[in-house]
């Protein structure tokens, strides 16, 4: 069931916008709990106002189609199709970042190579998660450094069990290679000498080439396996 949200006047500490003056970001929540939600909306602060809720796929999808958030949080394992289905409807249109208990592997890879613009755990406490939003928001990539090191691990994979993989370029590779040790975009671009947006671009960059190397390798084996 989808819902809109009157504007949250909750006083919670605010991100650090970077001197930034763009809130606040308009954000749709999609989570099976209630309690969850409720939860999350009183986390968020000033900086964020709830404009739709949903608690399932279908309803976000519809909430979203609707509000046109600056940013989506959709829990992973929801009723009729989970978070998945969502991104996959919306991800090329809005920013979805996946706010979910689950940090396996495989739950962290689909997410992301579905179109996520990040994947966060619900453990993570009330201030990194304003923070990580507000760079979501913005179009920044968002996830913890082991996901960093999977995506690598992953490449890996790919390109042992495909020749027509999109490889990672060396920059590309040393740059998820630090972001998988846990430092952060400005720290990277220092060591790196290039700026923290170069980062954030070779970081979209690589999950934009993790997407499409999955989605090749989806028709390929439907292709060897007569799936029409």
């Amino acid at each position: 069931m989808a819902s809109e949200e009157p504007e949250n006047d909750t006083t919670a500490a605010e991100p650090d916008t970077g001197g930034g003056s763009l809130g606040p970001v308009r954000v749709v929540v999609a989570d099976d709990h209630a309690i969850w939600r409720s939860g999350l909306k009183s986390d968020l602060g000033t900086n964020f106002q709830v404009i739709g809720e949903a608690d399932d796929a279908p309803s976000a999808i519809e909430v979203i189609r609707t509000q046109k958030p600056d940013l989506v949080v959709c829990d992973l394992n929801m009723p009729n199709g989970g978070g998945l289905a969502v991104v996959k409807e919306c991800g090329e249109d809005f920013p979805i970042v996946m706010l979910t208990v689950s940090e396996a592997e495989r739950d962290l890879l689909d997410a992301v190579s579905a179109g996520a613009i990040g994947y966060l755990v619900k453990s993570s406490s009330p201030e990194d998660l304003r923070n990580e939003l507000w760079k979501a928001a913005q179009g920044e990539p968002v996830f913890a450094p082991s996901l960093a090191a999977l995506v690598l691990g992953e490449f890996r994979r790919m390109s042992k069990s495909s020749g027509s993989v999109q490889a990672l370029s060396d920059r590309e590779r040393e740059v998820l290679q630090h972001v998988a040790r846990g430092h952060t975009y400005a720290e990277i671009g220092e060591t790196l000498f290039i700026s923290a947006k170069t980062v954030e671009n070779h970081v979209r960059n690589i999950l934009k080439k993790l997407h499409l190397n999955r989605k090749q390798e989806l028709i390929r084996y439907a292709l060897e396996h007569g799936i029409e």
